[in-house]
């Protein structure tokens, strides 16, 4: 039986990947961000920009209608060289690489920060629509273009590996035991 809502769906607010920004090139010069629901449309619009301090210290502005934060960056060691960055959450003072600004939040900040305050979609779901969604984020990384209803288990891409493809196949065979469970249950 899925929870009654009584907290803030996470999702439901907007978020920042500092690894996904990284990716796309904000090192280099600011982003326009636009965040949008795949329920309601557009969200909202923000400008960010990247100060890089030092070597392994830095800071993002966020600038978005009535919020102007600034978040600290730090750049970590990685055991095979190069760094990682990560943001400083203004609450916790902890690291993170991914800050939330659920709906009615005035500030972004690690989902730690927030506490019981907020869930994730899934803790709103019944352990069925848990199971077809993890079937489906499977199908996804076989097939990534190509449309998922087509396939039950699709065949390996060419570019992975088969012990990556195995352990796929294994999540995804797991997931269909839990669907067959919850089907067995509802029947009986």
């Amino acid at each position: 039986m899925p929870r009654t809502r009584q907290r803030v769906r996470l999702q439901d607010g907007l978020w920042l990947d500092l690894n996904q920004l990284l990716r796309e090139g904000l090192e280099r010069h600011g982003k326009i961000v636009r965040w949008t629901s795949s329920r309601s449309g557009e969200i909202a619009n923000g400008a960010l920009t990247f100060w890089k301090e030092s070597e392994d210290r830095g800071f993002l502005r966020i600038v978005m209608g009535n919020l102007d934060q600034r978040l600290d960056l730090l750049a970590r060691p990685r055991h095979f060289g190069g760094q990682q960055w990560y943001f400083k959450c203004p609450v916790t003072q902890l690291h993170c690489s991914v800050v939330w600004l659920p709906p009615g939040a005035s500030r972004f900040c690690s989902r730690q920060a927030w506490g019981k305050q907020v869930a994730y979609s899934t803790q709103f779901e019944a352990p069925f629509d848990r199971a077809i969604a993890a079937r489906q984020k499977v199908k996804r990384r076989l097939i990534a273009d190509l449309n998922p209803r087509e396939w039950d288990l699709p065949p390996k891409p060419k570019w992975m590996r088969w012990d990556t493809y195995e352990r796929l196949a294994e999540k995804y065979k797991f997931q269909q035991g839990k669907l067959d469970q919850c089907m067995i249950e509802a029947l009986g």
